[in-house]
């Protein structure tokens, strides 16, 4: 069982930078890829990024590739999503998710594929 927690979320000008964090609770965390998702009004949940289980390798949507950098620190418990170069259309809740695809996968864009998710946090992008 992991229980995820997010922050850093924020109202932020168009080009700035946040950071959002993401807290795991258990002793398992190493053992789970950790993906961000999104999901803004009136649209479906969509992939962000992900990292495998060391993090040493990391996988992003061709939206925020070159912006965005996911990392984690397993002695932490703690994944993190840097964002760079803020955009209007990056505006809505993110979500950090713990998963364990079949066959062993090191990330996946599924939502189907990560079993516990945060409550979200809410990122605003003003033009």
């Amino acid at each position: 069982q992991v229980q995820l927690v997010e922050s850093g979320g924020g109202l932020v000008q168009a080009g700035g930078s946040l950071r959002l964090s993401c807290a795991a609770s258990g002793r398992s965390f190493s053992s789970y890829i950790m993906g961000w998702f999104r999901q803004a009004p009136g649209k479906e949940r969509e992939f962000v990024a992900a990292i495998s289980w060391s993090g040493g390798r990391t996988y992003y949507a061709d939206s925020v590739k070159g912006r965005f950098t996911i990392s984690r620190d397993n002695a932490k418990n703690t994944v993190y999503l840097q964002m760079n170069s803020l955009k209007p259309e990056d505006t809505a809740v993110y979500y950090c998710a713990a998963g364990s695809p079949d066959g062993g996968r090191w990330y996946s864009v599924s939502v189907q594929d990560y079993s516990y998710w945060g409550q979200g946090t809410q990122v605003t992008v003003s033009s």
